[in-house]
């Protein structure tokens, strides 16, 4: 038997992408109620004004999870629906209506995942400086006070950040997501610092103010590799690509895990990176890398495709090109199940800690069918191939928890609108009309057949 007897099977989403009510029950703006307002912003300048309206539709999503067999669902809190300016006043609205949520969960017999912060900084935050305020570490602290007060009674399980990468290196280096800016590198890694020391100080709040244990994470993403061979230089060459940038670039320190998980897990930033970027960095106290490296309960990793990498003649890594034709989703990503294999042992060997595969999926080009239903068959072929290397991974003793496939829905998908469809259920936007794609039914069955396995 692969997965243990406690794994969880979950589907994910995040306040912006799904929710909508955008400006109803008090709520305030986030930099995403903004952003995607800018003329060019988003793709034929889509917002997530309504979304998927789960705000007033959450009822009906969670019978469909329960239909489903979903054991649990990994979704995140608006900070400026619970918090409109940030700090402060607390929206009692906002408050109800994720004890809504959490209850009807919890009635249907499905585990809430809550995330803290999936990118929609409050706006009046922004203003401030947002994550390149040093205050920025006590803003999140407060409200990650106030999440636990209001909800850990029952929530058992915490996420501090989704996807810090994404957060500092697309929010504030590239410019692509919210807020929109392209900082120099010192004010990057000022950010970046900025963000671990919130998430450090978040779960020390989260576990003093929580009303029963607790378990939390930080959900990363970064690049993913995996060895051309079995052969011990190549398994060390990935590994190596894994955990340590190779070069002086800063897109590299964006999208290494090392970046991420060495603070957290060891206390210190990769080597390689003070060598490289000491002097563009901020002043970091042993205080700093104290507050950081907060002892956690999960390595939380989104997964969905990676780099295959081989050996130079001097054990050095090197990637390996990517031959004419290589299959491709609709985003555009390549399709790696391996990746699903070793990012997991590598994280596990590295870390030590049990492994939730946060986020996996893939965009398709779905539509509704003359037979009226979504047929899907690339998303399920996605699946199957990604969950088998997962179960390899947990025949050869890699400590896993849990998946969550991305996405319950189709939804916002940031700068790309609505022209990418990452969901198990089909939404038709104009009408909200739901339909459950093929590869919900797949998932529907997967899941039965290894709840089917925990009996015997």
């Amino acid at each position: 038997m692969a997965f243990k007897k406690d794994f969880v099977w979950g589907a994910a989403t995040a306040s912006y992408q799904v929710e909508g009510a955008a400006y109803e029950d008090g709520k305030g703006l986030n930099i995403w109620d903004v952003f995607t307002h800018e003329k060019g912003r988003i793709y034929e300048d889509h917002n997530g004004d309504v979304a998927c309206d789960q705000y007033h539709r959450y009822l009906e999503d969670i019978a469909i999870m329960k239909s489903m067999g979903i054991k649990a669902y990994r979704f995140s809190l608006s900070w400026a629906r619970i918090m409109p300016e940030g700090t402060g006043n607390v929206n009692e609205k906002g408050i109800a209506y994720y004890n809504r949520l959490i209850d009807a969960l919890l009635e249907n017999g499905i585990e809430p995942y809550v995330t803290l912060y999936h990118w929609d900084l409050p706006y009046e935050l922004h203003k401030q400086g947002g994550w390149l305020n040093p205050g920025s570490v006590e803003w999140f602290g407060e409200y990650a006070k106030v999440a636990a007060e209001a909800f850990s009674d029952r929530v058992k399980n915490f996420f501090t950040f989704n996807e810090p990468q994404c957060v500092v290196g697309l929010g504030y280096y590239t410019g692509e997501h919210a807020p929109g800016l392209k900082v120099e590198d010192k004010d990057f890694f000022e950010i970046w610092h900025n963000v671990l020391k919130a998430h450090g100080r978040a779960v020390q709040v989260l576990r003093k103010e929580a009303k029963q244990e607790i378990k939390v994470g930080l959900a990363s993403c970064g690049a993913m590799y995996y060895p051309a061979s079995r052969k011990a230089e190549d398994v060390e060459a990935a590994r190596n690509m894994t955990f340590h940038v190779q070069t002086d670039a800063v897109s590299e320190c964006i999208w290494n895990l090392g970046m991420v998980y060495d603070p957290i897990f060891r206390g210190a930033y990769p080597e390689e990176v003070i060598r490289f970027h000491g002097d563009k960095m901020p002043r970091i106290t042993r205080e700093d890398m104290e507050l950081i490296a907060q002892p956690l309960d999960y390595i939380v990793q989104n997964i969905y495709n990676g780099v295959e990498i081989r050996a130079d003649q001097e054990g050095r890594p090197v990637r390996v090109k990517r031959y004419e034709g290589f299959p491709k989703t609709a985003i555009q990503w390549p399709v790696t199940p391996e990746c699903m294999y070793w990012g997991p042992k590598y994280l596990w060997e590295r870390y030590a800690k049990p492994v939730i595969i946060s986020e996996n999926g893939m965009s398709s080009h779905d539509w509704v069918s003359v037979d009226g239903q979504v047929h899907d068959p690339a998303r399920i072929d996605f699946m199957t191939t990604y969950l088998e290397q997962l179960e390899k991974a947990a025949d050869e003793g890699v400590d896993l928890a849990a998946y969550f496939a991305w996405s319950l829905l189709d939804n916002f998908e940031w700068a790309s609108g609505y022209s990418d469809r990452f969901g198990l259920v089909y939404v038709d936007y104009p009408t909200q009309k739901r339909i459950l794609k093929d590869s919900a039914y797949f998932y529907r069955d997967y899941i039965k057949k290894w709840e089917a396995r925990r009996t015997l």
